[in-house]
C-alpha cells in the first residue's frame, strides 16, 4: 500500500486549464485551446520584465541555459556572449548582457533554456504539474521585443502550455494531428492566457506594439512503449530464449512458423503471470524519484536545527513529494527528486506527515514515542528537503 500527499484542489493544472476535468477528458493529446485569463491569474509572480532583466544581468547564465533568435534564426553565440576566468579555470559562453540586450533592441528574442532549473516559481509550478500528470516537464521562456517574430511556423515533438506572464502576442495555431481539419486559430495572449497544444501541432507567434514574454512548458509523455518495454525486460530473463534457432531453419519454414508459434503461446503464458502491480509500483518509483530537487531553504534552516524539539512546528514545503510504502521489513519514502529507505517501525511516523500539510514535532509521538528520536527524524527530514521550519 502506498500513501502520499493529499489531493489539492486547484493545483497548477486548473490554473492553467480552469478546468482540470474537462480538459483531462475533452483536450488533452486531442486538440489545441486557447483558456482566456481569468481574475488574479496573470502569471506575473512566475517570470516579469523585471525577473528577465535580473536574470540576464547577473546571474552570469552560460550557455545552453539561453539563447538568442532572430526571425526564425538562431544567432551565433560569439554574437552575445564573452569568455572569464573563474579562480583558475577559463570559463566560456558566458551572457555579455550590453551585447544581449542591443540584440534585443535589434529585435532578438532572448530565450531562457530550462528555466525550471535555476527559477523558483517557475521550478515549483512545474513540480506541481509533473505530479498531477504523471509527464516530465521543462520550461523555457520567450522574451520577444515588439513587432518581431521569434520562431517561423514548426511543431514541438511533445504537448506544449503556454502561459503569457507579460505583454502580449499574436498566435498562429494549425489544428493537432487528430484534430479535424480547420482554418488556423489565431489568437492574441494577454497576462494570465494560455495555450495549450498537444504533439506535432504546428504554430507561429509573433509581438504587435508591445513586448511580450511567456512560458512554454514541454510535457514529455511517456508512451505506452515504455511500459511495454518494462514488462518485456523481465519476459526476455526466461533461460529458454538463450537457446539457439535450430540448424536448418531457413530449408523448412512451415516447421519453423511452427516453432515460432509454440514459443508466443509459452510467452503469452509467462506475461499471464508478470505482476502488473509490481510494474506500475516501479514506474511510480522511478518517476518519483528522479524529479529536480526542490531545496530551498534547507541551508537556511540548518542553524536552528540543533534547537528542533516537541514545541517546534514544521511544514511540508510547496510541491514537495512525500509517497510512502513498506516493502519487506522496510519503509521507502519517495521524495521527488530521490528515495529514502528507513526502518519499518518509522512507517506510522512519516504516514503521519505524508498526510498533513504542518504539525509539531510532539504530534509524532502517537508512533516515535521518543522525543529525542522524533526530533533527529525531523532534522533529517528538513535536511532531505521534505520539511521547513515554521517560522
Amino acid at each position: 500500500m502506498t500513501v502520499g500527499a493529499p489531493v489539492r484542489p486547484g493545483g497548477a493544472l486548473t490554473r492553467i486549464t480552469r478546468d482540470e476535468t474537462a480538459f483531462l477528458g475533452e483536450t488533452w493529446g486531442r486538440s489545441a485551446a486557447v483558456y482566456p485569463a481569468v481574475p488574479g491569474s496573470a502569471f506575473e509572480e512566475l517570470l516579469s520584465f523585471d525577473d528577465v532583466d535580473r536574470i540576464v544581468s547577473t546571474m552570469s547564465l552560460r550557455t545552453p541555459m539561453f539563447r538568442l533568435v532572430h526571425a526564425g534564426r538562431r544567432i551565433a553565440e560569439a554574437e552575445y556572449t564573452r569568455t572569464g576566468r573563474t579562480g583558475s579555470r577559463g570559463v566560456t559562453g558566458i551572457a555579455d548582457p550590453a551585447r544581449i540586450f542591443a540584440l534585443f533592441r535589434g529585435g532578438a528574442t532572448i530565450v531562457l533554456q530550462g528555466l525550471h532549473r535555476f527559477w523558483e516559481p517557475v521550478a515549483g509550478l512545474v513540480r506541481e504539474l509533473e505530479i498531477e500528470l504523471g509527464h516530465p516537464c521543462q520550461v523555457n521562456a520567450y522574451i520577444t521585443p515588439p513587432g518581431a517574430q521569434g520562431l517561423a511556423l514548426h511543431s514541438d515533438p511533445h504537448d506544449v502550455f503556454v502561459l503569457q506572464t507579460f505583454g502580449a502576442k499574436r498566435w498562429e495555431i494549425h489544428p493537432a494531428p487528430r484534430e479535424p481539419q480547420r482554418p488556423p486559430l489565431g489568437a492574441t495572449l494577454s497576462p494570465g492566457d494560455t495555450v495549450y497544444m498537444p504533439t506535432g501541432t504546428p504554430h507561429a507567434a509573433s509581438t504587435q506594439e508591445t513586448l511580450s514574454g511567456h512560458l512554454t512548458i514541454g510535457v514529455h509523455v511517456t508512451p505506452w512503449r515504455e511500459v511495454v518495454a518494462d514488462v518485456w525486460k523481465r519476459l526476455e530473463r526466461d533461460p529458454s530464449l538463450d537457446e539457439p534457432l535450430p540448424a536448418g531453419w531457413l530449408r523448412d519454414r512451415p516447421a519453423f512458423a511452427g516453432q515460432v508459434r509454440e514459443r508466443l503461446e509459452a510467452l503469452t503464458s509467462t506475461l499471464g503471470a508478470v505482476d502488473a502491480e509490481e510494474i506500475a509500483a516501479s514506474r511510480a518509483e522511478r518517476f518519483l524519484s528522479t524529479r529536480a530537487p526542490l531545496l530551498r531553504g534547507s541551508l537556511a534552516d540548518e542553524p536552528a536545527l540543533a534547537a528542533v524539539d516537541d514545541a517546534t512546528v514544521v511544514a511540508r514545503r510547496p510541491g514537495s513529494v512525500c509517497e510512502v510504502s513498506t516493502r519487506g521489513g522496510e519503509a521507502t519514502v519517495l521524495l521527488g527528486d530521490r528515495r529514502l529507505v528507513m526502518p519499518a517501525w518509522l512507517e506510522p511516523a512519516m504516514r503521519h506527515i505524508a498526510a498533513r500539510d504542518r504539525f509539531a514535532v510532539a504530534d509524532l509521538s502517537a508512533s516515535v514515542a521518543d522525543a529525542t528520536a522524533r526530533a533527529v527524524l525531523v532534522r533529517r527530514l528538513v535536511r532531505e528537503g521534505l520539511l521547513l521550519l515554521d517560522r
